[in-house]
């Protein structure tokens, strides 16, 4: 990220590690499963029953973990880069105001939450790059954000309702207007960022060290650009 280093960083989500280790283990519980059946008499039937559900339960899991990109994240000069099953977003480094771990009120204390927020200087290029399908999963992955510095006045729970649900329209500063999917996500993300300061969040499932070290990482680069610039 550098002068002396151009090379990207690569960022390999800790949900995908023990995928293959998980399929192994989950085809060895089918065949012991298997072999359960055709050894032990019927009283332990159930037992087997369940020890094939418990060996299909890992063989999904392991599945799914094989599906997702290799890695999850990637920063070059330009650009950050997250890669998912369903599509991908990108953010312009200009485009990137600040990104930290967002902190939110238990009783008298602040503490931190298991996220990285990024806030940007503009939505257009990150709801534009985004596809339908991945703008679907983050609105279904981050509903439990909603719940964190609620409005204290609403005492009713409609003012989560709506805000899960906000389906307005929404313009872009250049004056594009988007509808559906997309601006359900551009809603949220103006919520989020009256509750928690930031419009767009990375789980620890998707790095490889914890929200501290990953925030400190993107203002390491942060720094390193604009020491390239002066230079």
């Amino acid at each position: 990220m550098s002068g002396n280093n151009p090379e990207p960083i690569l960022i390999r989500a800790a949900s995908k590690s023990n995928g293959i280790t998980s399929i192994v283990i989950g085809c060895a519980g089918l065949v012991f499963a298997a072999l359960w059946f055709v050894l032990l008499p019927d009283w332990l039937f159930l037992a087997g029953i369940l020890i094939t559900s418990a060996a299909l339960v890992t063989l999904l899991v392991g599945y799914f973990k094989i599906r997702e990109p290799e890695f999850s994240l990637e920063m070059t000069t330009e650009v950050i880069t997250y890669r998912h099953r369903l599509g991908s977003w990108r953010i312009h480094w200009e485009n990137l105001q600040r990104a930290d771990c967002p902190r939110v009120r238990q009783g008298l204390e602040h503490v931190g939450l298991e996220t990285v927020g990024f806030k940007l200087k503009d939505y257009t290029e990150f709801l534009t790059s985004i596809s339908p399908r991945l703008a679907t999963h983050l609105l279904m992955e981050q509903r439990p954000l909603l719940l964190h510095n609620t409005n204290e006045g609403c005492a009713t729970g409609s003012c989560y309702e709506e805000s899960m649900f906000d389906d307005n329209h929404f313009t872009l500063n250049n004056g594009t207007v988007l509808t559906g999917v997309k601006a359900m996500l551009a809603n949220r993300m103006a919520e989020l960022r009256k509750r928690l300061g930031y419009d767009v969040f990375i789980a620890t499932s998707d790095i490889d060290r914890t929200p501290e070290e990953f925030a400190a990482l993107i203002s390491q680069c942060q720094a390193a650009r604009r020491t390239n610039k002066v230079q």
